[in-house]
């Protein structure tokens, strides 16, 4: 129980590198701040989403896997695992990857091979946030951004120190919604780890989630940022404010109704968005595009495998 526990809150480590880094990749490349301020920022307000959003999301994913007892911490156990192997991977690479799809694929992978000791409406739900959101994020940026530039079509260059200045507080957005989401979702099975160990739910389990998010906010994933940033699409600080604030209320919205998105997922259709709003399809990297749909697309069913293996090895040993 203490290695799944662990493995829960290196998962929020690893998150934080991956999904926090998003909050500030706008921010950074538009070069309205530093990474260092930048970094401080989001890690405050990572620390704040999920200690004021409510734990909705944390009940969503705490309830996939549904066997008690010390088979339930061996599945959350593999596929946590294989979520933070799946995490530290594509971080090395610098290639955004979705931390929810690995964790509900590492999830589903072990519980298959348990048994099939899995809450099937809970999965489904998850899937369906994370395949929805995406599209929402990148269709609401494209619809922002050119209300923006309409609303700004007379502006003059004194306008982008306030546009730069703007990028603060929609960022800090973004980082609280993204605490408030992904905070969450270690929040969720250390809970169910804990119940299956005949345990009552821990007051220090979402103050620790947090801290550990923080802590890989603090890490900082810069290859992500340079991806997200500057090769998706070259974006400008009026895009920023678009991209931003999009995903700060899509990620929110989906906290408070209990529904686990990719914060990548969400900031990097969004990007997408603003350069379709733009209407420079053509400016759009769409080799990057192909490399991170493709890594969508094959984290849930890769870390279901691994996890499977994980479970399958440790009760090989065991």
């Amino acid at each position: 129980m203490a290695v799944a526990v662990a493995l829960a809150l290196a998962y929020a480590v690893t998150n934080g590198v991956h999904d926090a880094s998003n909050a500030i990749a706008a921010l950074v490349a538009t070069r309205a701040a530093r990474p260092l301020p930048a970094v401080t920022m989001a890690a405050g307000f990572n620390l704040l989403g999920p200690l004021v959003a409510g734990a909705a999301v944390a009940d969503t994913i705490g309830g996939i896997v549904t066997s008690t007892g010390e088979d339930a911490i061996s599945v959350i156990g593999a596929g946590l695992l294989a979520a933070v192997a799946w995490n530290t991977t594509t971080w090395a690479l610098g290639l955004p990857s979705s931390s929810g799809h690995a964790l509900v694929g590492g999830l589903v992978g072990a519980g298959l091979v348990a048994g099939g000791a899995i809450h099937w409406h809970n999965v489904l739900l998850t899937l369906f946030a994370l395949a929805v959101s995406p599209l929402l994020g990148a269709l609401v940026a494209l619809v922002g951004i050119r209300l923006l530039r309409r609303g700004a079509r007379r502006a003059t260059r004194r306008w982008r120190l306030p546009v730069l200045a703007s990028e603060w507080p929609m960022s800090a957005a973004l980082a609280f919604s993204h605490g408030s989401n992904d905070a969450q979702k270690s929040v969720g099975v250390i809970a169910a780890i804990l119940a299956a160990g005949g345990h009552a739910p821990a007051g220090w389990a979402t103050p620790a989630c947090a801290l550990a998010l923080t802590a890989g906010t603090a890490v900082g994933g810069w290859r992500i940022v340079n991806t997200v940033g500057r090769r998706i699409y070259r974006i400008q600080p009026l895009d920023a404010v678009a991209s931003q604030s999009t995903s700060a209320g899509v990620i929110l919205g989906a906290s408070l109704l209990g529904a686990p998105v990719s914060t990548t997922q969400v900031v990097a259709s969004s990007v997408l968005g603003v350069g379709g709003g733009r209407r420079r399809w053509r400016h759009v990297n769409w080799l990057i595009v192909r490399h991170m749909a493709l890594g969508w697309v094959v984290t849930l069913p890769a870390c279901a495998v691994l996890a499977a293996v994980a479970l399958a090895g440790w009760r090989a040993v065991a």
